[in-house]
């Protein structure tokens, strides 16, 4: 190899490796572990498997955004737009979620135990198959939600607005279901083992215990 080449080389080597380490930006979101894009626009954005975990997305606007196979554990969503995302089989561990919108939004198979859903939104999105165990719902709105065989083991469902949901099949032992609107609500085949109904509305709910066995 001539010798006046070999500086050339190096040069190429050493450039590539740098751009190699650049961090991935999506409208203008570092795709990172704890990158921060709070209030930014990110409708529509791709962030297919990345790694987003402990990151800070809290009132961005996610609509339509691709976060399917995400990890996201910790991130912080809070009060961010979320309709009709695709967060199917995202890792989703304690993160918050607290006040978001998430109607229409797609979540099959999504890891959310120990997810804070309180005051959520979600609004006939699908969370087919989703582990939400112990994961937080106070005062969150499921209307014509799909959670046909997901785990909501010991979650928290308390004032839930749930008319015309959908938990077929799914594990609801030990879930806390106080005060909570279960109109038209499906629970055929669901777990109820140890599931608490106290002061719930269940007219025309199917499956749900009979009054004065709560």
């Amino acid at each position: 190899m001539p010798r006046t080449l070999l500086p050339l080389i190096l040069a190429a080597i050493v450039t590539t490796a740098a751009h190699a380490q650049e961090p991935r930006s999506v409208g203008g979101c570092d795709i990172r572990r704890g990158t921060l894009c709070a209030s930014m626009n990110l409708s529509g954005a791709d962030f297919s498997s990345a790694n987003l975990a402990y990151s800070q997305f809290s009132r961005s606007e996610l609509q339509g955004a691709n976060l399917s196979d995400t990890t996201l554990d910790e991130a912080n969503f809070s009060y961010a737009q979320l309709q009709g995302a695709d967060l199917s089989k995202a890792r989703m561990g304690r993160i918050n979620l607290r006040g978001a919108k998430l109607n229409d939004a797609k979540l099959s198979g999504a890891n959310l135990r120990n997810a804070n859903l309180q005051n959520a939104d979600l609004g006939k999105a699908d969370l087919t198959d989703a582990d939400l165990t112990a994961a937080d719902f106070t005062n969150a709105r499921l209307v014509g939600t799909n959670l046909r065989g997901a785990n909501l083991q010991r979650a928290n469902l308390r004032a839930t607005h749930l008319h015309n949901a959908s938990f077929a099949g799914a594990n609801l032992r030990g879930v806390d279901f106080t005060n909570a609107l279960l109109i038209n609500a499906d629970l055929t085949g669901a777990n109820l083992d140890q599931a608490i109904f106290l002061h719930a509305q269940m007219d025309g709910c199917v499956g749900c215990p009979k009054q004065g066995q709560q």
